[in-house]
């Protein structure tokens, strides 16, 4: 349950005090919650609730009325608090009576006005009713109290025209310093006006006596006339007397009031043609009235006079107002002319066109002025549409201008002799420039830069920016417009107009195809215009050159085009809030699937090339792994390259995926493909040719580039050989790391294919691993293989022919050595690589051991025992990376040397052996591997 409001506080007035009928404004608190909530309001007792006005819970306006009390609180009184209180007061004053001379601010009637002693109406001039200062001395009004008056003359007036008139307290009033003198003087006047007006009466009487006593002469002389000459004679002549003074009184009236008649038949004529002038001014004035409302664009006054005009006088047969009526039809036809130009005046707001349809209408113009203004801003739009595309095709060119100037100021600065490029340390030449405070001419060429970082987005980008702005700001008020052609709410927005709202939607349904075909056009021409910018190929010969024009110098690249689809897109999803059908906006979603294709082969494009330019990145620099960083740059090339195709790959409601088309997954398939093979190609290139021999005429030069001069590496601290295990240890990550991480983010951005593209590009590594391994093998093996036979026949050895074995011999151990050395470079580079070149280079001398085994012809017997003992030392010392075709190759070596029959020679064996392997120790732990180590063929 709601709480108690509390009871209404008044806690200020302004005035605080004044007349009857004084407007005041009442504050306070909790005055009410609304209108209906107030139900009392008195101030000095009287109730003022009727001209009360509630404004909030804190205002109250109203007026004061005729209150008993001089001095009382003000009380409101609502339905939620009941009667409040008051902490301020209202004083009612009096109100002074004004006499007839008196400046006012109201007015006073003087016609009827009664004289309270008589109380009869005076029909004197106003003037001398009232005089303001009956005693003719000055006024000085003394500072007396008005309620001390009242109270010493009770019932009485200071009002000399009242009933109740004081003379005491009018002198009190109004001449209490008067001196006597002054009041003597006072006494004098009142006796002198009271004379004036007695003799202004006899004044009057002596004005008229000459014409009392000729009157009485003429009497006399009548009188006398008829008692001399008797009745008869009296009679006659007095009748031809009388019968000649009236002719001569008719003719003297005549001509005295012939004048005044003419005047006054004048007068009645001209006050008929005023009272008709009067009567009919509305159209004798509406011509000037036109104009002049047409001027202040008032054009509704302008309709409304023309519609009353038209009801009573559009029929009419009097001529002056057929006249005056068809003046008024020029200027309406005026008029509609200067509406219909307003109308199709380019640009302008919704608003205005509905305004000057609905004027039009109401003026009842011929044809049908909204159409008209549909097709007119059809018609503006498609130029607005190519007079943006041609201003940017020429500011294109401006452009290409000022970029070849920057140009050849960059190669004169390049070329300057203030540029020391010849010094010991080669910094590149914007950081000179930026270094050398005394070069004079940096400030222009930095300036030059800065320009041409405005130019820094292609023109088309800018071009399609500014193209899709102007469709979305204008296209939406234009279909607007149609929805209200269609509705009928151009013409009014309530049913007020029944009739012209029918025959819009009459117009409306024949011309919808016409509409139809506008929008398209529209759309077509954005679409178009997009093309010639960006697709130039995807036009038809003769729309190239209409809606093309763009120098294609060097195509977007796949972040400009991201760029371009996310405007696009924009302005689809605007067109489509619109609710546009969506076969009108099909041709859109065409277009963004063409330039999402696009941007997603340029982007594989351009990746290939950035991938081609890692080969001037590779720093030799191997982790314990046995890498460089070449791999994850590669891959992270990649990554960065799909992320940027994120946008583009991803689909909008309404549109398709972007692999949707055969076509599209074979050319994405091979671009990707394409892609692993440069990288292949890149690392075959670093690990074959040596640094001078890198091909780098397809890295673009660009001298704000800090690495001009020293982009390209010169470490010729690595040999052939170690180049060539660091990319089998690339290869070999490759192959089991990248390339199936790089599928992964393949799949997971929805590329098809995926398969087909690990397949091949496994293949096309694994392909490069073996050729760099053959020629490793071929740079390492050989020589060992090479020194076995002049070793082993050193110093004319001969095997029939020969010493007791002492041990080894040194071809074997100088072989080893070389074989240890082998180890250890691949074990620098990468331990991962060891066991698959240790095994091929095994296999290599133990395949030329047996050769020259075989080629023996015969062995003695100590023969027979060197050569067992350096066969089985061999074996047994590179026994862990002995495979099935290197323990082949030593079987048949075994195999050619004979049997050893005694078991002194077995034992003497078996001690050289020991012997060699005691000596050997330290060089021969290479050899000992840990149990878990593998071995890859």
């Amino acid at each position: 349950m709601s709480r108690a409001r509390q009871p209404p506080l008044v806690t200020g007035i302004s005035p605080n005090e004044g007349i009857s009928w004084t407007k005041v404004t009442i504050r306070g608190e909790n005055l009410g919650t609304g209108p209906t909530d107030l139900i009392g309001l008195t101030i000095c007792g009287h109730n003022c609730l009727l001209t009360a006005e509630w404004m909030s819970a804190s205002k109250i306006v109203c007026r004061v009325g005729q209150a008993k009390n001089d001095k009382g609180d003000i009380i409101v009184t609502t339905k939620s608090g009941g009667r409040g209180t008051s902490t301020v007061s209202f004083k009612l004053l009096k109100p002074e009576k004004i006499g007839i001379l008196d400046q006012s601010a109201v007015w006073v009637d003087e016609m009827n006005y009664y004289d309270m002693r008589t109380d009869r109406n005076k029909g004197i001039p106003p003037l001398s009713l009232r005089p303001a200062n009956p005693l003719g001395i000055e006024i000085d009004k003394g500072r007396f109290p008005q309620k001390d008056l009242e109270a010493l003359f009770p019932g009485m007036s200071a009002d000399f025209t009242s009933e109740n008139f004081s003379a005491a307290w009018y002198l009190i009033e109004n001449h209490s310093t008067t001196s006597f003198d002054q009041l003597k003087t006072a006494v004098v006047n009142l006796k002198k006006q009271a004379n004036k007006k007695n003799e202004g009466s006899l004044a009057y009487v002596k004005g008229g006596l000459s014409t009392f006593f000729e009157a009485q002469d003429a009497l006399s002389a009548i009188h006398q006339k008829l008692e001399a000459d008797g009745t008869e004679k009296v009679e006659g002549s007095m009748t031809q007397k009388l019968e000649n003074v009236l002719n001569r009184a008719s003719t003297t009236a005549d001509t005295l009031f012939q004048e005044v008649l003419g005047r006054k038949d004048k007068a009645d004529s001209t006050r008929n043609a005023l009272n008709v002038l009067q009567r009919f001014k509305f159209l004798f004035n509406l011509p000037l009235n036109i104009e002049r409302n047409i001027q202040k664009g008032d054009y509704d006054v302008v309709i409304n006079d023309y519609e009353k005009a038209k009801s009573l006088f559009g029929k009419t047969e009097v001529q002056v107002f057929k006249k005056y009526y068809a003046e008024v039809e020029t200027r309406i036809e005026a008029l509609r002319e200067l509406l219909l130009e307003k109308l199709l005046e380019t640009p302008s707001t919704l608003h205005d066109q509905k305004r000057y349809i609905r004027y039009l209408s109401d003026l009842h113009a011929p044809g049908d002025p909204a159409w008209q203004c549909i097709g007119a801003q059809h018609q503006w739009i498609l130029q607005l549409m190519h007079n943006c595309k041609e201003s940017y095709v020429k500011e294109q060119k401006g452009k290409e201008i000022f970029l070849v100037y920057i140009d050849l100021t960059r190669s004169a600065l390049l070329h300057s002799p203030m540029l020391d490029l010849d010094s010991e340390v080669r910094p590149s030449p914007i950081g000179h420039l930026g270094q050398t405070a005394s070069l004079k001419r940096g400030s222009s060429f930095q300036s030059a830069r800065d320009e041409a970082w405005r130019y820094k987005a292609p023109q088309q980008v800018v071009f399609v920016d500014k193209l899709t702005k102007l469709v979305v700001s204008q296209l939406p008020n234009f279909w607007k417009l149609w929805i209200s052609y269609v509705n009928g709410s151009l013409f009014s927005e309530t049913a007020e107009k029944s009739g012209q709202m029918e025959r819009s939607k009459k117009n409306a349904r024949q011309r919808q195809n016409d509409f139809k075909k506008m929008i398209q056009e529209v759309m077509q021409s954005l679409v178009k215009l997009i093309r010639g910018a960006l697709l130039p190929f995807s036009l038809r010969e003769g729309e190239a050159k209409h809606y093309g024009g763009w120098e294609m110098k060097s195509e977007l690249s796949g972040q400009w085009l991201t760029h371009v689809i996310q405007t696009v897109r924009l302005s689809s999803e605007s067109l489509t809030a619109l609710e546009i059908p969506n076969d009108m906006l099909q041709i859109i979603q065409d277009l963004i699937l063409d330039l999402r294709v696009r941007c997603i082969m340029v982007t594989l494009q351009h990746t290939a090339e950035d991938i081609k330019r890692l080969a001037e990145k590779e720093d030799w620099v191997v982790d314990n792994e046995g890498l460089t960083s070449l791999p994850s740059q590669f891959e992270q090339c990649i990554v960065h390259s799909l992320q940027s195709l994120k946008p583009v790959l991803e689909c909008r409601p309404g549109e398709p995926s972007v692999f949707q088309q055969q076509r599209t997954q074979e050319d994405v398939c091979q671009l990707s493909i394409g892609i692993m093979q440069v990288f292949i190609d890149c690392l075959e290139q670093l690990s074959t040719k040596p640094d001078g021999d890198i091909d780098t005429a397809h890295l673009p030069v660009d001298v704000s580039s800090p690495d001009l001069f020293g982009s390209i590496h010169e470490d010729s601290s690595l040999s052939a050989e170690q180049r060539l295990l660091i990319a089998l240890s690339n290869c070999r990550y490759l192959e089991r790391h990248t390339f199936l991480n790089i599928a992964e983010h393949l799949e997971k951005h929805g590329f098809q294919g995926v398969e087909k593209i690990t397949q091949v590009s496994m293949e096309s590594l694994k392909e490069l691993d073996q050729r760099l391994f053959e020629m490793y093998i071929e740079l390492k093996a050989d020589p060992i293989v090479g020194s076995l036979e002049p070793g082993i026949y050193a110093g004319y050895f001969d095997w029939k022919d020969c010493l007791i074995p002492a041990g080894v011999r040194n071809y074997l151990k100088e072989a080893l050595v070389n074989i240890i050395a082998v180890h250890a470079e691949v074990f620098t580079i990468s331990k991962d690589l060891v066991p698959r070149v240790m095994s091929r280079v095994v296999e290599a001398v133990s395949e030329e051991l047996s050769r020259l085994m075989q080629c023996v012809s015969s062995f003695s017997r100590n023969g027979a025992l060197q050569a067992r003992l350096e066969i089985c030392a061999l074996r047994d010392t590179v026994a862990i990376y002995l495979t099935p075709e290197s323990n082949s190759s030593f079987k048949q070596a075994l195999e050619a040397l004979p049997q050893l029959s005694s078991g002194t020679d077995k034992k003497l064996l078996e001690e050289l052996l020991n012997k060699f392997k005691s000596s050997m120790h330290l060089q021969l732990t290479c050899f000992q591997a840990p149990s878990s180590a593998t071995m890859k063929t």
